[in-house]
């Protein structure tokens, strides 16, 4: 029998000891996430998704170099939302709400003081109809804060028979809404235009 020194056999005893620690430690942490995984409830990932069936079409006219009023605004399917812009010269432009959304940002980003105290296309898309759609969307509740701001909203439209039908666009839109919860795990965001939102309303 090989003789083992008195050094050697408590150093050989200690490998054992942490080797088998080790092993129990790993053990131990693979039965944990077992645990976790089977106890995930999915219930955990529901949310409320609220949809529109009816959207906005707002139409704004150029009125005086860079000043812009909104002429008329009409209910339309929910994705046909957009504005269409007339500028002095006579041609057109039709802005999606995705466009309408990054020129209103970027007021807000090199404006911020001085939004909503002109009369600029940004304007009109904020405080208009395509913002009222905008703000709908739970990632643009900031749009909400400067539209509540704002206590002259009709100042926007070009005649108070224009403010008056477009009102009436807007509760058309709030009839339209609708809302369900998902409790299934969500495959990406949980925002989009028209998608799922749960922010707070403003007229």
């Amino acid at each position: 029998m090989t003789k083992l020194r008195k050094g050697s056999f408590i150093k050989r005893a200690k490998d054992i000891t942490l080797s088998s620690a080790l092993t129990l430690a790993i053990l131990s942490g693979t039965s944990m996430i077992s645990s976790c995984s089977s106890n995930d409830d999915e219930s955990d990932y529901s949310y409320e998704e609220t949809t529109y069936t009816k959207g906005i079409r707002s139409h704004i006219k150029e009125v005086k170099p860079g000043e812009f009023k909104i002429t008329d605004e009409e209910n339309v399917a929910a994705d046909k939302s957009l504005a269409i812009v007339t500028y002095l010269d006579g041609h057109t432009d039709s802005l999606s709400t995705t466009a309408a959304k990054a020129l209103i940002d970027k007021d807000i980003q090199n404006n911020q003081t001085y939004v909503g105290h002109h009369s600029g296309l940004s304007s009109m898309l904020l405080y208009g109809g395509i913002g009222y759609m905008l703000g709908r969307n739970n990632n643009n509740g900031y749009m909400n804060t400067y539209r509540d701001q704002n206590n002259s909203r009709g100042s926007v439209y070009s005649s108070p028979g224009v403010f008056n039908k477009s009102q009436n666009a807007v509760s058309a839109v709030n009839a339209s809404r609708s809302t369900r919860t998902v409790t299934s795990r969500p495959s990406g965001g949980r925002s989009g235009f028209f998608g799922r939102s749960a922010g707070r309303s403003g007229g």
